[in-house]
C-alpha cells in the first residue's frame, strides 16, 4: 500500500520486486537453467566467469593439462563436473576447494598418474568417480577414504603395474567391490608375464613374498648401524689377535736365547 504514495516511491518499489540479472555467460560456453558447457571449445584453463548457480559444468574434449591452486570460482550448488578427454596430468591439492556439494566427477580419458591425499578432500558429497582411460599403474586407498559417500568407481583403462604396490588397492576393492561394477575387467600391464591378467584374479598367497620381504625402517636403521660397528669389531679383533700372536713369538724366542748364552760361556 506505501508504494502508491508517490513516483519516486512506486519507482523504488519496482526496482526491488525487479529479479536481479544473471552473471554473464563465458564466451566459450552455452548457459541454461544452471547448465553450463564449455566442451570443445580448446580451452586451456577453466572459465572463471561462471555463475553460482551452476548446477552442472561441461569441460570435456578441451586441453586442460593442470588443475592448480582453486581452479574454480566458488560454486556451491555444482552437482555434476565433467572434464572428460583433456590431457590433465596433474591435479593440485587445493584445486577443487569450492566444490563441497559435487556429486558427480568425471576424469576420464586423461594423463594422470598419480592422486594425493589430498586431492578429494574438498568433495565431501562425491558419489561417483570416473577414473578410467587414465595412467594409473596404482592407486592409494587412502585418495579414496577421503570420499564417505562414494558409490561408484570407474577405474578401467589403466596400466595398472601387478607388483607389491598393487596390494593395497586390491585389498579395497576386495572389500568394496560392490562400488567398482567392472572390477572383473581391471587387467594388469606390467610385468609383461602378467599382461591382461584380472587384478582380482589375484589371491592373498599371490603376495606371500611381498609379506616375507617388507621391511620396517627400523630393519633398514639397524642394518646401517650394524655395518660399521662389525667393521670396527673385526679390525679390533684383528689387532688384538696380532698383538697374542707377536708376544707369544717373542716367548717362545727366549729359552732358545738362553740356551745359547749358556754354550757361549
Amino acid at each position: 500500500m506505501g508504494c502508491w504514495r508517490g513516483p519516486s516511491t512506486l519507482l523504488t518499489c519496482l526496482l526491488l520486486l525487479r529479479p536481479l540479472p544473471w552473471p554473464a555467460c563465458p564466451a566459450a560456453c552455452r548457459c541454461s537453467s544452471g547448465e553450463v558447457d564449455c566442451s570443445q571449445h580448446a580451452l586451456l584453463d577453466v572459465p572463471q566467469r561462471l555463475s553460482t548457480n551452476t548446477s552442472t559444468l561441461w569441460l570435456g574434449y578441451n586441453f586442460i593439462t593442470v588443475l592448480g591452486p582453486r581452479s574454480f570460482p566458488p560454486l556451491p550448488g555444482l552437482l555434476l563436473l565433467s572434464l572428460t578427454h583433456n590431457r590433465l596430468v596433474l591435479i593440485h591439492s587445493q584445486a577443487l576447494v569450492g566444490l563441497g556439494a559435487l556429486q558427480e566427477l568425471d576424469l576420464s580419458n586423461n594423463y594422470l598418474t598419480v592422486l594425493t591425499p589430498e586431492t578429494f578432500l574438498p568433495l565431501v558429497r562425491l558419489a561417483m568417480l570416473n577414473l578410467g582411460s587414465n595412467r594409473l599403474e596404482e592407486l592409494q586407498p587412502v585418495v579414496l577414504s577421503a570420499l564417505p559417500q562414494l558409490r561408484a568407481l570407474l577405474l578401467q583403462d589403466n596400466p595398472w603395474v601387478c607388483s607389491c604396490g598393487i596390494l593395497p588397492l586390491w585389498r579395497w576393492l576386495s572389500h568394496n567391490g560392490e562400488k567398482v561394477q567392472e572390477k572383473s575387467s581391471l587387467l594388469c600391464q606390467v610385468p609383461e608375464q602378467l599382461n591382461k591378467y584380472p587384478i582380482m584374479a589375484f589371491r592373498n598367497e599371490s603376495f606371500r613374498q611381498c609379506h616375507e620381504t617388507s621391511l620396517s625402517a627400523q630393519h633398514y636403521i639397524a642394518f646401517l648401524a650394524i655395518g660399521p660397528f662389525s667393521f670396527m669389531a673385526s679390525i679390533f679383533f684383528c689387532t688384538f689377535m696380532g698383538s697374542i700372536t707377536v708376544v707369544y713369538q717373542n716367548l717362545r724366542r727366549e729359552p732358545h736365547f738362553w740356551r745359547r748364552s749358556r754354550r757361549g760361556r
